[in-house]
């Protein structure tokens, strides 16, 4: 069983407007053989809103996420993001930013060729790129460390180059699979503050999944 905690404080049900533009999932069905991971989840998150869905281990938090991304099949239900149906669609198409819980930040490329690696990947010109990434360094404080490979940051940093690179395509939503795990219990609670208050800087529809309630929270 999971719950859900969102920053969004309006009453009822979201309106029509919010759906079309943020993320809606809807009846969503999951399943691995014979083995039933995702029953019947709905939920919706609107731009600049940040959702969490808590629970614990086995309970289907990461594969509602994985099929979010579009990296795992969906048995049943819809996936909408921006008004388009994506349930069908492979994850380069869905324009979705994803920071797995291990980051997975290329080790042989700096900080700011991480950040542009999705930009570069899509074509979009060298100085709009460089532009870009700019702005990233600047959200997430790396602009010091941008010449600097993943083995010289620390877990915060390379978090941080995660959330970037994630943010850096404009995604229309940024998923999160338990973004402070891999992190020391004592760094937590500063880092938890630091990724609340980038969160609070964008404006795409955020779901986050993890088993503390107290990151959900805060």
């Amino acid at each position: 069983m999971t719950t859900t905690v969102s920053t969004d404080s309006r009453s009822g049900g979201p309106d029509g407007a919010v759906r079309a533009a943020g993320l809606a999932v809807d009846d969503l069905n999951v399943r691995y053989g014979d083995t039933t991971a995702v029953e019947g989840v709905s939920l919706d998150v609107a731009p600049a809103e940040t959702v969490a869905v808590i629970g614990p281990s086995g309970c289907g938090k990461s594969s509602t996420l994985r099929a979010v991304a579009g990296l795992v099949p969906v048995a049943g239900g819809t996936i909408t993001l921006a008004g388009r149906d994506v349930t069908s669609l492979d994850p380069a198409r869905r324009n979705v930013g994803l920071v797995p819980q291990n980051y997975a930040v290329f080790p042989h490329m700096t900080v700011a060729a991480n950040i542009a690696y999705g930009l570069r990947a899509r074509g979009v010109p060298a100085s709009e790129r460089r532009a870009r990434v700019g702005e990233m360094l600047d959200l997430t404080r790396l602009t010091e460390l941008a010449e600097r490979r993943p083995d010289q940051l620390s877990g915060g940093q390379r978090q941080r180059v995660a959330l970037a690179r994630a943010l850096a395509i404009r995604p229309d939503t940024l998923l999160l699979d338990e973004p402070l795990a891999a992190l020391d219990p004592q760094l937590r609670g500063g880092l938890r503050r630091e990724l609340s208050g980038m969160l609070a800087a964008t404006e795409c529809a955020t779901l986050i999944i993890t088993h503390d309630q107290r990151e959900a929270l805060s």
